[in-house]
Order: structure tokens, then C-alpha cells, then sequence
């Protein structure tokens, strides 16, 4: 009898060895193909097959999966967003053409570009932030007087939080203009920007999965005016009622995208209207998300979404309630990164769950003002919400890290560094 292979569509630094892993216990043979392979550490490092393929060429991406039927049992095909859906588009596309399980191309689409998700949400009374579209910089300042400051100014079609500013006033605002607008954003197409309200309030996220809520979590930023996380916590700390209000609106998302099959991330501002969205991104969260839920709730929620993509039923039964966690390592400034301390201490709090860096000493840090900034975590969990902050903050003040900053010419300052956190090696499920 053949193998069964999952295969997997570029791969992901946070989930994409948990995917592996998790195909791996369920008796299927993971198979990564992507541009590059080697830009994923695990591959090698726990001897995951890859091919390499142009995964933006979608007749390229079929001749490989037609070769790999002759020796495979094809179960299914998923894969990972890049810096925008449309690679989540192509997998859509390659699971309807082999008549595999998966979302309908056309809902991943809508809602990859954030300006039509924006109307199809707004027609369907769904809560949204006030918005415009725009191309040049003098449809944005029109918009912008249309809306007020302060607002939000982002592409129309990305994730991370890349090229997302919060504008304060009309020099911030002509500032980033200027930066969409003048070669510095890296467009994969005709720019579209999105001129958007600021919804002010309490941050939440809910991941769904098959029309049903499975988790809704709280986040925080770091220093304005970028949306650079530093803090996740599931579950939220909500009223039922807030709760009961946050999922209505999540439901109602799912329904007016077409987002019927599969996972979604939505997430959403408290503001004094209530629940508004902020976005909906029609597949997993990424990061530290899966992990969390996974501690806080019992639901492994990459192992259930392969169920899916397999076409087996998924289980999304809740089997404890705890509180998980996750602070990020996020640097104040560029340089080179140096003295790294306090790994195993903070690795050995009671509650700790894992202490991991994404870079090695001496790596130079080039802030970009999104996710990419993320240098590390940790992430606690225990059965109650002030313990697992008590024992995350403990863990934090334990960890260390210093960056030598660079002077106007690229030159080290040699004194003056400054400590601010971290761990280079990974503990995990330590408890």
C-alpha cells in the first residue's frame, strides 16, 4: 500500500514544524514544497522531505503533484500565507483541481484583499472601522479628511502587521504616504491603500474553525505607531455577555466572506460601539497562536485543520480550561544583537511551558515594524489567569539580552549597550 503524503505549500518558522508533526502522528508523510526549502531550519533538522518549485507558478505546482500520485497516496494539500493570501489562494486552487477538501478559492480571495473584505463585511451589517480606498497620495489625503485622524493607513492586501501604520497627524500621515507610495513598500501589484478609521479599544482574536468558535484571546502592541505584538493571552478576560457578542459578530463574519470551510482568524477592537473588526484572515493564526489555544483549552487546533484537509471530522471539543500566555522579545532599536543571559533560569519557573529565540547571537537587528521583528518568546499556562501572569513576568525578568547600537555610519558604539532580554535555546513542554 502506498503512503499517504500531506502536502505542504511553503512552510512557516512558528507552525510549520507543528504541522510535520502533527501529519507524523497521524500516519500521513509530510511534503513541503517551496521556492527555497532551506529557509526553513526544520526541514533539514528533523529530515522533513521538500522540493523545490516555483509555488507562485500554479501549472508548476500541478506537475509536481501529478508526479508525486504516481508514488504517494495523496491525502490532502494545505500550506502557509506569505506576505499576503494569495499563496493560500493557489492552495485553495490545487485542492479543488485534485478534488481534495479545502476552502473555496473565491472566499480566500475576497478576503485576502482587506478593501473588498471591507465591503462584503459592511453589507452585511457586520461592524467595520470607517474606510476608503486609495492609489496616490492625493486620493489619501482626501480620504484621510473624509475620516479624521487619528487613522490607520495600510496596504489593501498583506499580513503581519507589514506596512500598517497608526497616523497621529498630517506630517506621520505624509510620511508613510511617502513610504507606500515611493518604492520603499515592497508591492506585488499596482499599490492599493487602504485609509482606515482607528478603531480605539481592547484587542481581541478569535479562531474558528467549521462556523464554530473554538477560542477568543486578548493581544497588546508594542510602542506605537506600528502593530507589533507583544503580548497574547487565551482565553480573554471577558464577561459572557462580551464574549457571547465578540463570537456573534465572528459568525456573522465567517457567513459574509464565504468562510464556511476551515479555519479563520478574526480580529477585533472593543471600542464604544462594541465589537468592531479589524480584519479577518481566512486561515490558522499564526505565531504562538495554535500553542496557546491548544494549552488553554485541550484543542490542538493544527491537528484537527489536517483532519479537515484529509477529509476526516475534526474534534473541537474543549477538554480543560486553563490560561496560557506568550510574551515576545521585541527590540527598541537597531544594532547588533550581543550578551545573551538567563535562558535556563527563566526555562526552569514553575509554569513556564517555552523559552525560545528565533536568532543567534551576533545577528544584526534591521527593525521593519512588523511581525518580522519578533526575536523570541515564552509562554506560561496554568489553571488561573493571575498565576500564569504572575509566573510569565517572573520568567521575563530572569531573561537578558543586550544590542550593541549602530551609529549614523553603520559603526558598533562599543559602550553604552543596552539590556533588555533572552534565551538562544528552546525549552518545551517542560511541565
Amino acid at each position: 500500500m502506498r503512503r499517504r503524503a500531506l502536502l505542504l505549500i511553503e512552510g512557516h518558522r512558528a507552525n510549520g514544524l507543528l504541522y510535520a508533526q502533527a501529519a507524523l502522528r497521524l500516519g500521513l508523510h509530510p511534503i513541503t514544497l517551496a521556492v527555497d526549502p532551506t529557509q526553513y531550519d526544520y526541514l533539514a533538522a528533523e529530515s522533513i522531505e521538500a522540493i523545490q518549485v516555483d509555488t507562485d507558478n500554479f501549472d508548476a505546482l500541478v506537475h509536481v503533484c501529478i508526479r508525486l500520485r504516481s508514488t504517494y497516496d495523496i491525502a490532502g494539500i494545505t500550506g502557509f500565507a506569505g506576505r499576503d493570501e494569495s499563496l493560500y489562494v493557489t492552495v485553495a486552487k490545487l485542492c479543488r483541481h485534485f478534488d481534495l477538501p479545502g476552502p473555496n478559492p473565491a472566499s480566500i480571495e475576497r478576503s485576502g484583499d482587506k478593501f473588498t473584505q471591507r465591503q462584503f463585511l459592511a453589507q452585511a451589517g457586520v461592524p467595520v472601522p470607517a474606510y476608503r480606498l486609495a492609489a496616490n497620495a492625493m486620493e489619501v489625503e482626501r480620504s484621510a479628511a473624509e475620516i479624521g485622524l487619528p487613522m490607520i493607513l495600510k496596504p489593501a492586501e498583506g499580513s503581519g502587521s507589514s506596512g500598517v501604520r497608526l497616523c497621529r497627524d498630517p506630517d506621520e500621515l505624509a510620511k508613510h504616504t511617502t513610504y507606500l507610495l515611493d518604492g520603499k513598500y515592497p508591492w506585488r501589484s499596482a499599490p492599493k491603500i487602504l485609509v482606515e478609521e482607528f478603531a480605539e479599544g481592547p484587542f481581541y482574536e478569535v479562531a474558528t474553525m467549521e462556523n464554530a468558535v473554538i477560542a477568543v484571546g486578548a493581544a497588546d502592541f508594542d510602542r506605537p505607531p506600528h502593530f507589533v505584538v507583544c503580548e497574547s493571552m487565551f482565553p480573554a478576560p471577558l464577561t459572557d455577555e462580551e464574549h457571547e457578542r465578540i463570537a456573534d459578530v465572528s459568525l456573522r463574519c465567517l457567513r459574509a466572506l464565504g468562510l464556511g470551510w476551515g479555519p479563520a482568524n478574526i480580529e477585533l477592537r472593543w471600542t464604544k460601539r462594541g465589537p468592531v473588526v479589524v480584519e479577518v484572515n481566512p486561515r490558522l493564526p499564526g505565531w504562538t497562536t495554535p500553542r496557546l489555544i491548544q494549552l488553554a483549552y485541550g484543542v490542538d487546533i493544527i491537528n484537527e485543520h489536517i483532519k479537515l484537509v484529509i477529509g476526516d471530522e475534526c474534534d473541537l471539543r474543549a477538554r480543560h480550561s486553563h490560561t496560557s500566555a506568550a510574551r515576545f522579545l521585541v527590540p527598541d532599536r537597531d544594532g547588533i544583537l550581543d550578551c545573551i543571559e538567563g535562558a535556563s533560569r527563566a526555562a526552569s519557573v514553575p509554569g513556564i511551558v517555552e523559552v525560545r529565540f528565533y536568532i543567534e547571537p551576533q545577528t544584526p537587528i534591521v527593525r521593519k515594524d512588523d511581525d518580522r521583528d519578533l526575536i523570541g518568546h515564552v509562554i506560561a499556562a496554568s489553571p488561573s489567569r493571575t498565576w500564569t501572569e504572575t509566573i510569565l513576568q517572573r520568567a521575563m525578568d530572569l531573561i537578558d539580552w543586550s544590542i550593541i547600537p549602530l551609529t549614523h555610519t553603520g559603526e558598533q558604539v562599543q559602550s553604552g549597550t543596552t539590556c533588555l532580554a533572552a534565551p538562544m535555546q528552546e525549552v518545551s513542554d517542560k511541565r
